[in-house]
C-alpha cells in the first residue's frame, strides 16, 4: 500500500515536483548545518553539552547543527520563540486577541507577520548572547568585533531564511513547513545516533538491550495511539429553506484531540528547569545576588529525582496553560451559532460553551498525564534498563515531533491523491 502510494506520487508530476521541492530545501538545510563559525573547539563542545541539557535539546531541532556552532545553530528556534510570544501576549492584549480570533483569514495572517518580523531582532539576540556564552567557555576563539558582527549577521539571515523555507514548502500543502524543518533536522542526526548505538554496543548486556527495545516499541505504540486520539463530538446542522432549494440538514462531528497542546508543554517546561543553569553559566561570576540566587536554584533541580517530579508537573500544568490559549470554547460556539450548527441535544450559545468545556476536561487529563510520562520516560527507562545510550529511541520531544509531522504529511498526501482522483471522474 505504501509503496504504490510511493509510485503514484511520483508519476503525477506536480506532486511530484513539490516533493522535489521539500526535499532541495532540506539539502540547503543540511548544507548551512556543516558552516561553523570561526575558531570552534570540538573538547570544549562536547564538554558544555554534557553539563547544559538545554543544549541538547535545541541540538535535535537543529539536527547537530547547535553542536557544530554552525551559521544554523538557533534552527528555527527563534520564529517559534516569536510564536510562542504572541500567542501568549493574547491573554494580555485584548487587541491582539481580537485580531488573532475575530478578525478571520486577514486577522492571522497579519499576526503570522508580526511573528516573522520579530523572529529578526530575537535572531540576532539569541545569536549574539550564543557567541558570547561560547567565548566565555572558551567553545570558540574570542572573536574581533567585526568578525563579531558578521557572525551575528549570518546567524540571523540563516535564521530568517529557514523560516521563509518553511513558509515555501507550507504553500505546497505537505504538511507544515516548520515541523518538517525541524524533523529534516532529527531525521538528519539519526545516523550519528546508530553509529553511538554501534559503539557503545555490549553483547553482555543483551537481556537489557531486549527490554529496551521492547519498551521503546511500546511507548512508540502508545504515542501514535494517543496523537491519532480524538473525541468526537457530533453536530448537526439545521435546514434552510430558500427560494425552491434547502440547505443544511447535514451531520458532522467535531474532532477533539486527546492531545491538543503537542509538544508546546515539554518544550515550555524543560526551558524553564533549565533556565537557572543557563543563566548561571552566561553571567559567569557577575551576577551578584541574581546569580547567587539562580545558582541555588540550579542546584536544588540538579537532584535527578526533584528534577523528574518537577518536569512532571510543569508538562502536566503547561498543557492545561497551552490548550486555554489555543482553544476557545467561546470561540467554536460562537461559529457554530454563525453557521447554524448545534450539538444535538444542547442549546446554541452558553450551553453548547459549557458543554464543550466540559469534554475537554473531561479529555485534557488523559493528554496531560501521557506527556508528562513522555517526558521523564528516557530517564524511567534509563534507570530501569541500566541503558542510556539509546535514549534517542523515547525522547520525549523528539518522538512527538517525528511522529506527529510523519502522520499529518501522510494525511495531506493522501487527500492531495484523492483529490486528483476525483479529477479523472
Amino acid at each position: 500500500m505504501i509503496f504504490d502510494n510511493v509510485t503514484r506520487i511520483f508519476k503525477i508530476k506536480d506532486l511530484r515536483n513539490k516533493i522535489l521541492f521539500i526535499l532541495f530545501c532540506f539539502a540547503i538545510f543540511r548544507l548551512m548545518a556543516n558552516i561553523p563559525i570561526p575558531g570552534v573547539n570540538p573538547e570544549k563542545v562536547k564538554a558544555l553539552f554534557g553539563e547544559l541539557g538545554i543544549f541538547g535539546l535545541l541540538n535535535i531541532f537543529t539536527g547537530g547543527a547547535l553542536e557544530k556552532i554552525s551559521i544554523v545553530m538557533l534552527g528555527v528556534g527563534p520564529y517559534i520563540t516569536a510564536s510562542i510570544i504572541f500567542q501568549l501576549s493574547t491573554m494580555i492584549f485584548p487587541q491582539l486577541e481580537k485580531m488573532y480570533k475575530e478578525e478571520g483569514e486577514a486577522g492571522r495572517q497579519k499576526f503570522n507577520q508580526y511573528s516573522r518580523i520579530a523572529t529578526v531582532p530575537l535572531a540576532a539576540l539569541q545569536g549574539y548572547s550564543m557567541l558570547m556564552l561560547f567565548q566565555r567557555r572558551e567553545v570558540i576563539d574570542v572573536l574581533s568585533p567585526e568578525l563579531l558582527l558578521a557572525s551575528v549577521l549570518a546567524i540571523t539571515a540563516s535564521s530568517v531564511l529557514l523560516m521563509w523555507l518553511g513558509e515555501l514548502i507550507a504553500e505546497k500543502g505537505i504538511g507544515e513547513g516548520v515541523s518538517l524543518i525541524i524533523f529534516a533536522g532529527i531525521a538528519a542526526d539519526m545516523p550519528n545516533n546508530i553509529f553511538q548505538i554501534l559503539i557503545n554496543w555490549d553483547a553482555s548486556q543483551i537481556k537489557s538491550y531486549i527490554l529496551f527495545f521492547i519498551m521503546a516499541l511500546s511507548i512508540i505504540m502508545g504515542v501514535v495511539i494517543v496523537n491519532e486520539g480524538r473525541r468526537n463530538i457530533p453536530i448537526s446542522y439545521a435546514k434552510r429553506v430558500r427560494g425552491n432549494k434547502v440547505y443544511g440538514g447535514a451531520s458532522t462531528y467535531l474532532p477533539l484531540s486527546i492531545n491538543p497542546a503537542g509538544v508546546m508543554p515539554i518544550i515550555f517546561s524543560l526551558s524553564l528547569l533549565v533556565l537557572p543553569s543557563m543563566v548561571v553559566n552566561f553571567l559567569g561570576t557577575s551576577g551578584g545576588a541574581l546569580l547567587n540566587i539562580l545558582q541555588r536554584i540550579s542546584n536544588f533541580f540538579a537532584d535527578q529525582f526533584v528534577y523528574g517530579i518537577s518536569y512532571f508537573i510543569l508538562v502536566f500544568l503547561f498543557t492545561y496553560f497551552y490548550t486555554a490559549i489555543t482553544f476557545d470554547p467561546n470561540n467554536i460556539a460562537d461559529n457554530l451559532k454563525k453557521m447554524g450548527g448545534f450539538v444535538p441535544g444542547i442549546r446554541p450559545g452558553e450551553p453548547t460553551v459549557q458543554y464543550l468545556s466540559f469534554v475537554l476536561n473531561r479529555v485534557l487529563p488523559f493528554g496531560a498525564l501521557f506527556l508528562g510520562l513522555i517526558a521523564v520516560m528516557p530517564s524511567l527507562v534509563g534507570r530501569i534498563t541500566g541503558i542510556t545510550s539509546f535514549t534517542f529511541l523515547i525522547g520525549g520531544t523528539s518522538l512527538l515531533i517525528v511522529v506527529s509531522v510523519i502522520l499529518e504529511t501522510m494525511r495531506q498526501v493522501n487527500a492531495q491523491l484523492q483529490m486528483r482522483e476525483y479529477d479523472t471522474f
